[in-house]
């Protein structure tokens, strides 16, 4: 019902669905290795590794390491703003893990993060790790997909695509 409310609200994709899924790989393919980004402080190809991390701990395959008392002071009050804002603000924090800082090649990381989408796709709700979320807490299927899409789309418009 929640994804129901949001997408309807926001006209926000889900990555469930093959449509959506295409139209953002057909994204990341108008990006190139000389791609510049409109903010931030990685260059493309750590962006499409870092994109790759959200879809890794939604799959289970990828279980960052979280400070209890920051997860418990900011985890479920992110969780809400993320969900309630149109879209991510600009230069938020990330975790260790997705903090991409070493020189990344670029068709490699490409090809990998479509991969990812499509398994995410291809693998549907089904796929969805059972554990809560290591910063969020306790989320729906719905809100996977939210957060997923939203992250997706805040790094393809840094990159202007």
């Amino acid at each position: 019902m929640l994804r129901n409310l949001y997408h309807q609200k926001n006209k926000m994709e889900s990555l469930f669905k093959p449509e959506a899924a295409q139209k953002f790989i057909t994204r990341i393919n108008q990006l190139t290795p000389q791609s510049q980004a409109n903010w931030g402080k990685m260059n493309v190809g750590q962006m499409l590794t870092h994109c790759q991390r959200p879809l890794e701990i939604a799959s289970g395959k990828l279980v960052p390491k979280v400070n209890p008392i920051i997860k418990l002071i900011f985890g479920r009050r992110a969780k809400r703003q993320i969900m309630e804002q149109k879209q991510f603000n600009k230069n938020i924090p990330t975790f260790r893990e997705a903090m991409i800082t070493d020189e990344r090649v670029f068709e490699t990381e490409k090809k990998k993060l479509i991969e990812a989408i499509e398994h995410f796709h291809k693998s549907g709700p089904e796929g969805i790790i059972k554990a809560p979320h290591p910063f969020f807490g306790e989320m729906t299927i719905e809100e996977w997909d939210v957060l997923q899409t939203k992250h997706l789309d805040h790094h393809l418009r840094q990159f202007w695509v």
